[in-house]
């Protein structure tokens, strides 16, 4: 029983990350054909094709591989440089104006006879060699060759529907559409688990009371509240010592109502050594007490109100008020609009990731082959995301409902995860193609200001080296994160 739970964790998050990556691709297609920008494929995974279909001018598909997807638009490179050597064509050019060399290069797929590129100097004759290439150095052949082959898509009719013709700004949605579409979906889900499942809430009743204050280092080690143990050493709990007991509902401290226990923890925090009037239910009956908090060293919470630690691992902490109770948590259901605090610190945190990304790595890398425990809020992973939703599935004493609102707010993280990395301003991120475009309109406005002539648009694949490069440190984390997820997984349940 426990492996077929296992099998439907994994099957409902492989199936999630399918479909976000595929919606992630209809995030580029949608307005990239409002801008009447021919797309040639729309293809989720990569590898062979097991299945496409052609409709209109584009053929739908689904690769071998369902680790990415892509979008193939005419136009990303603009095509190649050329160069007429015919008298009469550079005449012709000087009674009617330059001709444009993109609109040429268009027709001349068409007008021109088919020739192989290998033997094409030898067998045209010199008065039919009107195109000619320009290229010194390797990385200037790559860039040649790829609009090239880029070129060869280009049909009568596409003049204007090249993706470098575009604005700027219909560049910037065509490539932000993918990243949007995962963070509309993140949204999206996570409002549909908060309001119709709920999610853990910290209420204002006791659920347990420290009979001391053990340090943090104690608390951390211990597996549970129940295994850790008071020492001489150890202070009272103030809690403890004011009388308050599992199930008691606090309604006041210091003369402040308490709705939420969020509204607790701050006055608690900033009154450390301070006698305080503390109100609270017992069976209905309101009682009254007098708590001194006590000035102890506290875990700093980060986002997600996960604490902190240090690049050792250990706690990071700060001296605070604190009295030695524990609130009760239940699902509570909770407005819609809630996803989108959620949503935001989630992206924070992913963003925290991306931005110490070399660490992190560095830090998988260590755990994965020494004893050093591996950090639970690093980068995991497609088959990693699996095993914690394996994980998550084969819980049987957890309701069936809480497992898969879990496994809908996990596909939500995975959402998150692509938008922003996709961010990230590198090709072939979308990110990256969004840096260019931004960049060339800057190079136009700077020209235009100085009075130059217009540059024309910025060839990406003048970067094609640098994006190799990352694309190779991408497969290389990949296959990284894969190894660690096998061989030293994160575990949420030990």
């Amino acid at each position: 029983m426990t492996a077929l739970l296992v099998t439907v964790g994994v099957l409902i998050m492989a199936l999630g990350i399918i479909i976000s990556i595929a919606l992630h691709e209809v995030g580029h297609l949608l307005p990239a054909k409002l801008f009447k920008v021919r797309v040639t494929q729309y293809m989720v995974g990569f590898g062979p094709t097991l299945w496409s279909k052609t409709k209109g001018e584009t053929e739908y598909g689904v690769k071998a591989v369902p680790l990415g997807g892509y979008v193939a638009m005419i136009g990303m490179y603009p095509p190649p440089e050329q160069k007429s050597d015919d008298a009469a064509t550079t005449a012709d050019e000087e009674a009617s104006g330059p001709a444009d060399p993109y609109l040429q290069q268009v027709g001349a797929q068409y007008i021109a006879p088919p020739i192989e590129r290998s033997s094409a100097a030898e067998r045209v004759p010199d008065e039919h060699k009107t195109v000619t290439s320009h290229s010194t150095g390797i990385f200037q052949q790559m860039s040649q060759e790829a609009r090239e082959v880029a070129s060869e898509e280009l049909r009568p009719g596409d003049e204007d529907r090249m993706f470098f013709r575009l604005a700027t700004w219909k560049k910037v949605i065509i490539m932000l559409g993918g990243p949007a579409m995962n963070g509309l979906l993140a949204l999206l889900l996570t409002a549909g688990t908060v309001s119709l499942h709920g999610m853990n809430t910290a209420t204002t009743e006791v659920a347990d009371v420290f009979e001391c204050i053990t340090t943090v280092e104690a608390e951390d080690a211990a597996a549970s509240v129940d295994e850790r143990e008071c020492t001489e050493s150890d202070p009272a709990g103030p809690a403890f010592e004011a009388g308050l007991e599992p199930g008691d509902q606090i309604v006041a401290f210091g003369g402040t109502e308490i709705d939420e226990w969020d509204d607790l923890t701050p006055l608690i925090r900033d009154a450390a050594g301070t006698p305080n009037e503390l109100v609270y239910l017992r069976d209905g009956e309101e009682r009254t007490t007098e708590v001194t908090p006590i000035l102890t060293e506290r875990p700093v919470e980060g986002r997600m109100g996960a604490p902190e630690r240090d690049a050792d691992g250990s706690l990071v902490t700060e001296p605070v008020g604190f009295i030695g109770v524990l609130s009760l948590t239940e699902v509570q259901r909770q407005p819609p609009w809630e996803a989108g605090p959620i949503v935001y610190e989630q992206t924070q945190a992913v963003g925290q990731v991306v931005l110490t990304l070399p660490q992190r790595m560095y830090d998988v890398g260590v755990s994965t082959f020494t004893e050093v425990e591996r950090d639970p809020d690093g980068p995991m992973s497609v088959v990693g995301v699996g095993r914690v939703a394996g994980e998550i599935s084969a819980q049987d004493q957890i309701p069936w409902e809480s497992r898969f609102a879990t496994l809908m707010s996990l596909v939500a993280g995975v959402n998150i995860a692509l938008m922003v990395f996709n961010l990230i301003p590198l090709l072939p991120l979308d990110g990256g193609h969004v840096a260019g475009a931004l960049y060339e309109a800057l190079r136009r406005r700077w020209a235009k200001l100085r009075g130059k002539p217009d540059p024309g648009p910025f060839d990406i694949s003048k970067l094609l080296p640098l994006t190799y490069v990352v694309a190779v440190l991408l497969i290389g984390m990949g296959v990284m994160l894969i190894f660690a997820d096998i061989i030293n997984p994160i575990r949420l349940f030990e």
